[in-house]
């Protein structure tokens, strides 16, 4: 009879500690991912009792933030500037959330592994509990001027703009339009929830569409960066000034079609050689159309690739929908995908990526958006480092691509000229791009450009594409040099 009791009170002692570790466990290490996962009623009473951390720009501007409230609730979600900022913050309702807002939720809350320590001081001291405060790397002078223009300069065309510091990294702005206002969804009222949440979705403009970083378009001849990019790597001995073929109509092989310039203009003095940078400045269909079938679709998507195409793995935190390059099946195709066209398509933030990497001497840095987060004593929690995501061109090709991109903007004949440091008040390098694209049913091409500045210490890098915008020129172009302004300015440069 001892001997079962003794069994028996073994056992009973062994499952007390058991238990015992899988409360210590589920408490310390846990307590996150308990927090989202579906059906938590206890999760979901508390994100509204506890004061949410606020999200705040790099210069110290709150575009996210919690309030007292006067319902059931103890907290209210705000948004002090509504739609301007709805790509970089998403929102916080009672049943979902997007952008930081999901991505940062769990140090919003305040139920991160991070902060357990800060949170059991908090309990013994008798403070209330608090989530971190996520502080985002843009720049508000530099946002508040991309949508600005995207407001007021696009006659209502959807469209993004992306602006990164080439150096690091660093979402400087990031603009989508048409947006929504987070306020009307983080109501504490489920029927005007799902109100405000159907009305958007009706929408057939898709104000719920990140642009910036989930939507893409044709590059236009901004992929010529691309295609420039690989030319001067598999042609070492070659340099800005070397001639290549520009004939003023190319035929294209296995088939009828013939590729001319734009309304069929003679590219330099139309002897049928022109230096490569006279192309460039000139956006000269033909001569990148050559230069594509030469080099091939297959060295053309490894270049792609290292300027950050085709990846399904980015994060901002928010995951980035792929730029693509498909390698052509035939010739002819290859010589229009060199021009960013067949099925070349881009984000805005693609379009960044690909001024930044030439800016920053060939290192193409991970974007990021979130600068650090912390905690409600204001010690930091987490501060972001930057990180190399690939080398797409050597320092000498990056420097022959950077005064090509010059002239773009610089050389009288250059299709941006109309910005020139004159114009504008500070030297930018550039590409504009004019794609066609039959999926926007506007009868008119997407505009788009990239570019940076200044163009002796670049300090900044601009992705804008306009839908249905028609030339980059003077649809894309005009917007990021508001852009360019505005954040010099507030370097004080």
């Amino acid at each position: 009879m001892n001997r079962a009791l003794r069994r028996i009170s073994i056992a009973v002692l062994v499952m007390f500690v058991l238990l015992l570790i899988n409360v210590n466990y589920l408490q310390g290490f846990e307590p996150a991912s308990l927090a989202t996962k579906p059906n938590n009623a206890r999760a979901f009473e508390a994100q509204f009792q506890y004061q949410r951390g606020s999200i705040v720009t790099s210069d110290g501007v709150t575009i996210a933030e919690s309030v007292p409230s006067n319902d059931v609730y103890k907290f209210q979600r705000k948004y002090p500037h509504g739609a301007e900022y709805a790509p970089v913050t998403g929102y916080d309702t009672l049943y979902s959330q997007s952008g930081i807002e999901l991505y940062e939720n769990s140090v919003l809350n305040g139920s991160d592994s991070s902060l357990t320590v800060r949170n059991f001081i908090d309990l013994l001291t008798g403070k209330p509990r608090k989530g971190a405060n996520v502080t985002v790397t843009i720049n508000s002078k530099a946002q508040d001027a991309a949508w600005n223009a995207l407001q007021s300069d696009t006659g209502g065309k959807p469209g993004a703009v992306v602006a990164l510091d080439p150096q690091n990294g660093a979402i400087l702005a990031m603009a989508s339009y048409p947006s929504f206002d987070p306020n009307v969804l983080a109501t504490h009222n489920s029927k005007q929830l799902i109100a405000a949440d159907n009305a958007l979705l009706k929408q057939a403009s898709n104000p719920l569409l990140n642009r910036a970083i989930n939507f893409t378009w044709p590059p236009g001849s901004t992929f010529k960066i691309v295609t420039s990019s690989a030319y001067l790597t598999q042609n070492p001995a070659s340099t800005p000034q070397t001639n290549v073929n520009s004939p003023t109509q190319l035929k294209l092989p296995q088939t009828t079609h013939i590729l001319t310039n734009n309304d069929g203009e003679v590219c330099g003095n139309g002897s049928g050689q022109v230096p490569l940078l006279t192309a460039f400045a000139q956006s000269c269909d033909t001569t990148f159309g050559s230069l594509g079938m030469t080099l091939g679709g297959p060295t053309l998507n490894n270049f792609a690739e290292l300027f950050g195409m085709n990846s399904k793995t980015l994060r901002i935190p928010m995951p980035v929908t792929p730029s693509n390059y498909v390698i052509p099946p035939s010739q002819a195709l290859t010589a229009f995908s060199a021009i960013g066209q067949y099925s070349d398509t881009v984000t805005p933030l693609q379009e960044a990526m690909f001024a930044a990497s030439i800016a920053n001497g060939g290192k193409l840095m991970t974007p990021y958006l979130v600068k650090q987060v912390t905690a409600s004593d204001l010690s930091t929690v987490e501060t972001t480092n930057s990180t190399q995501l690939s080398q797409p061109v050597s320092p000498t090709v990056a420097t022959d691509l950077g005064q090509m991109m010059l002239a773009v903007v610089q050389d009288s004949d250059g299709t941006a000229n109309a910005y020139n440091t004159g114009a504008v008040g500070f030297t930018m390098a550039g590409k504009t791009g004019t794609a066609q694209n039959g999926a926007n049913n506007t009868g008119l091409d997407d505009a788009v450009f990239t570019c940076y500045a200044p163009y002796d210490n670049p300090q900044i890098a601009v992705g804008v594409i306009i839908q249905g915008g028609g030339y980059g020129a003077t649809a894309a172009a005009p917007i990021a040099v508001q852009v360019i302004k505005a954040y010099l300015a507030s370097l004080g440069k």
